[in-house]
């Protein structure tokens, strides 16, 4: 089986946050889902949970951080070309997030741009051509 992952968010409206996130190419999976938090689904192996402030408060041993005003992770998310890069920033605008928070970088190689959900948590979705990625061996000489 597959390692998966559970990137857990506070939220502070939970329907805006699904609205938000299905906008961007997630589903939402009712099972794992209620008036509390919503499982949002991008892949077999990567979920979203949106949980309310006091949802998320249950599970965290810290006060909630006002994403807004500090960076405590990037997420950053794989996407199939430059284009669904494009796609999913602009996705994420209309839908009420805040597009290119962070320079875009564009290596060639690897194309990045990021946005910002309504309630602060930033995300890097990003395209890597793996054919023109050097080799570790290749890269130490």
């Amino acid at each position: 089986m597959p390692k998966m992952i559970f990137v857990n968010l506070p939220v502070r409206d939970l329907t805006r946050a699904i609205a938000f996130y299905e906008a961007v190419g997630a589903t939402k999976n009712p099972q794992f889902s209620d008036e509390t938090g919503a499982c949002m689904v991008f892949s077999d192996t990567i979920y979203v949970m949106v949980l309310t402030h006091a949802k998320f408060a249950s599970f965290a041993p810290r006060p909630i951080a006002d994403a807004h005003a500090a960076t405590g992770m990037l997420i950053a998310l794989a996407q199939d070309s430059r284009a669904d890069v494009d796609a999913v920033v602009e996705s994420a605008a209309a839908a009420g997030g805040r597009a290119d928070p962070s320079a875009m970088q564009d290596h060639g190689f690897m194309y990045s741009r990021s946005f910002e959900d309504p309630d602060g948590h930033v995300w890097e979705p990003f395209w890597m051509d793996m054919a023109a990625v050097q080799p570790a061996a290749d890269a130490a000489s």
